[in-house]
């Protein structure tokens, strides 16, 4: 009988479900979205309950289409949007509020006194995370200030927080199993990176009991078994990783200064640091990148807010395309981008600037400037703001790296690709398997169950689709040299001599 692993790609708009053959082929995909709830400006919220039975119709629909049984299944691994914070009742095993999602920004104001009261720091050097309103820790704060007497059940035992995959595990396994893994749990601000437990100092900062929290695994082990009443015959959950934590894996970044870059709605890059966590100088983010048999692997994450976003907002606001994939075509029409540069900052900007107030811009606009100057100076942001991502993790990891890996959506703009190509002055690499988030968390999971006997067997399935050689020339030099100029003319600093 084959066997097959299993993995729950947990995303921010829906929820996915993929089974994988042992030589890391797609078998199957299923794929449910779910509702996303504004009740207030810079609000985001989901609703867990829809989250888990989205969840569930997604794995038996993928089960149902490629025939394959339960028992079949070796092994089942998670990979989830981060951040992303629910609190439930461990009873009723119902939510007491909807999920925070990692969107939302109602904490800012939290973040704020705080840095005020120069709590800041203990919360870097512990967690590698900045103060803000992405991570969990302060949206658990917000939660239980909402009502004395969730705080006080929370203080009881009575409440359990999790990340959206200690939510799954807990209701695949019916509320025996309560768990997150390492990388997880290094978004959260109550995590310390280097001792690898909650810590108290910063749990009492933010007025978080200690016994709302799921044990810490690590991202590849056998942690439980699915209820048989779900799927007829029990699952082992083996593997758990954050999305961008989980694609670092599927991409085989396992060597020290491996970098990979999703390219999405926004693009997050991360570069794997080996075991030892490096603080960053420029504003970068130190995270666990998984840990395997005990062993951390250590990465520095940028963050971009808007990539693809680019490209919806000049499909749907300006009407220049009438289908995303129509970009790369219009921004051929031209030779080059005509003076032209866009600044993405439409969502404010991310590392290294930590801007949330920041406005996007397009500058050099003449009489000469047509609809194909827009678009390539469109795809050129995205791959800048990469780039510039890029030159602070080498310099705080003191490496240069040898290629970028790439993933996500817009990785299949092949003139986007060869722009990073030529802006990074490196080779870029995109595999034959995009679906590189789920891939890594079935890679954990058939690890720990002896599915794939090795990280280097592994690295044989990993294949190539394309790689992109850098050809720059004096027209890569001159958009570079604008950006600098014009980006930190918008951020009202000293302006460089061109």
């Amino acid at each position: 009988m084959e066997k097959f692993i299993l993995a729950i790609d947990a995303g921010t708009t829906s929820s996915r479900a993929i089974i994988f053959n042992h030589k890391g082929e797609t078998k199957g995909i299923a794929q449910h979205e779910f509702t996303q709830h504004f009740p207030k400006e810079s609000w985001v919220e989901h609703d867990g309950l829809e989250i888990w039975e989205t969840q569930l119709l997604a794995i038996n629909e993928v089960l149902e289409k490629t025939d394959i049984k339960s028992e079949q299944i070796q092994a089942m691994g998670i990979t989830n949007q981060r951040e992303t914070t629910l609190i439930w009742d461990r009873k009723t095993g119902k939510p007491v509020h909807n999920a925070i999602v990692w969107q939302d920004r109602r904490t800012a104001s939290i973040c704020e006194s705080l840095k005020k009261q120069g709590k800041e720091k203990p919360f870097y050097e512990k967690t590698g995370l900045l103060l803000d309103a992405y991570f969990s820790g302060t949206k658990i704060k917000w939660i239980l200030d909402q009502d004395p007497k969730l705080r006080e059940a929370a203080e009881h035992g009575e409440l359990a927080f999790g990340t959206v995959d200690s939510w799954l595990i807990w209701n695949l396994t019916k509320g025996k199993v309560h768990v997150t893994d390492v990388t997880n749990a290094s978004r959260t601000l109550l995590f310390n990176i280097h001792t690898l437990q909650w810590d108290d100092e910063l749990l009492g900062t933010l007025d978080i009991p200690k016994a709302l929290l799921p044990k810490v695994v690590s991202s590849s082990e056998e942690v439980g078994l699915t209820d048989s009443s779900w799927f007829n015959h029990p699952i082992p959950i083996a593997g758990i990783a954050g999305d961008q934590q989980a694609a670092l894996f599927g991409q085989m970044c396992i060597s020290p200064g491996d970098v990979k870059n999703t390219y999405g709605t926004g693009c997050f890059c991360i570069m794997n640091t080996g075991d030892t966590p490096v603080i960053s100088k420029n504003k970068m983010l130190t995270t666990i990148g998984y840990q395997i048999n005990g062993k951390v692997s250590y990465a520095l994450e940028g963050s971009v807010f808007i990539a693809g976003a680019v490209i919806q907002w000049l499909r749907d606001q300006l009407g220049m395309i009438s289908d995303a994939s129509e970009i790369e075509a219009l921004a051929k029409t031209v030779e080059n981008n005509g003076g032209i540069t866009f600044i993405p900052a439409l969502a404010g900007l991310g590392a290294p600037y930590w801007d949330p107030h920041a406005t996007g811009s397009i500058l050099g606009i003449t009489r000469g400037t047509q609809k194909g100057h827009i678009a390539r100076a469109a795809l050129e942001a995205i791959a800048l703001r990469v780039r510039e991502i890029v030159i602070e993790m080498q310099k705080d990891a003191n490496t240069t790296f040898k290629s970028l890996k790439v993933d996500g959506g817009a990785s299949n703009n092949n003139l986007l690709m060869q722009i990073q190509a030529d802006l990074l002055e490196t080779e870029v690499i995109r595999p034959q398997t995009t679906e590189t988030t789920a891939l890594g968390a079935a890679f954990f999971a058939g690890l720990a169950t002896g599915y794939w006997d090795s990280i280097e067997s592994l690295a044989e399935i990993w294949a190539v689709d394309q790689k992109f050689s850098p050809n720059p020339n004096a027209d890569t030099q001159k958009t570079i040299r604008l950006w600098d100029k014009r980006i930190v003319k918008l951020n009202n600093q000293e302006v460089p001599n061109e």
